[in-house]
């Protein structure tokens, strides 16, 4: 009898220290797990910073000539990701689709014009603002009674689904026909499909300096400026924090308005 009594309190003995050892190899694995899934130091690890952009939304990100991916904003997270350490890696996806691939990790970061607003906010983070821009209205040409944004109340506006300007068009009252960027915006707009699209001055600035005889025209421009950062899954804080140091510093040395005059022609930095 105490032989077997002895034998039980051996057993729990013994399973309390293999389950102690558990607990302890459990935490340690779990520690081991948040260094690891630490954005940042993933980053840093693989050399380089995978980015979430259009490709097709000049002169901000698309391609040039050559085939090239250019613009401002690719320019701008190229100079980040050098200053991190690491070699910007761009994934090339639909803007209504950019958001998706955040979420699922498909890239660390978006760098495509994406303006900061409290929608957003509150399930993304963002650096801080490096553009500032205001909305416009575009119409064709010959549209002599588009004058403002109230006036395309019943028109229907071409617009990509998540963007402000999608948000800026119904809140006035329009009518909206889905497009995959500004180039098929454009291109229903002067087919005649749509009466308007409501969308960035800098980018159709930009279009009309390339296509001077494009039958479009700004109608209205809006009077307060919206400002874009880049943007990031929640929970990253040190990639944010570090993204956030990499432009300051830019901003410091020159090197944001370098390539800022050679996109625009003036600093474009929020004031």
């Amino acid at each position: 009898m105490k032989k077997w009594k002895l034998s039980i309190i051996m057993l729990i003995t013994l399973s309390m220290v293999l389950a102690a050892c558990g607990q302890s190899k459990d935490k340690e694995e779990s520690n081991g797990d948040s260094k690891k899934t630490s954005l940042y130091d993933q980053v840093k690890e693989d050399g380089e910073l995978l980015v979430g952009t259009e490709g097709t939304y000049p002169p901000f990100t698309f391609h040039d000539e050559s085939g090239k991916l250019t613009g401002f904003d690719v320019e701008i997270a190229r100079e980040v990701a050098k200053r991190l350490g690491v070699e910007a890696k761009f994934q090339e996806t639909q803007w209504d689709a950019m958001f998706e691939g955040l979420n699922s990790k498909r890239f660390d970061m978006i760098a495509n014009q994406v303006g900061i607003r409290e929608d957003r906010q509150k399930k993304y983070d963002f650096s801080k603002p490096y553009i500032e821009s205001s909305a416009v209205v575009v119409v064709s040409k010959d549209n002599k009674d588009v004058n403002s944004f109230e006036d395309i109340k019943g028109l229907t506006s071409a617009q990509s689904l998540t963007s402000n300007y999608r948000d800026i068009a119904e809140k006035n009252g329009a009518k909206i026909q889905g497009v995959e960027g500004l180039a098929q915006s454009v291109q229903l707009l002067e087919q005649g499909r749509v009466d308007v699209t409501v969308n960035d001055k800098i980018s159709i600035l930009d279009y009309l300096k390339k296509q001077p005889n494009a039958n479009i025209k700004i109608a209205a421009e809006a009077e307060d400026a919206g400002q874009s950062g880049l943007m990031f899954r929640k929970g990253n804080d040190k990639l944010v924090e570090e993204v956030n140091k990499a432009l300051e510093e830019m901003m410091e040395d020159g090197t944001y308005k370098e390539i800022s005059d050679k996109w625009f022609g003036e600093d474009v930095s929020p004031k």
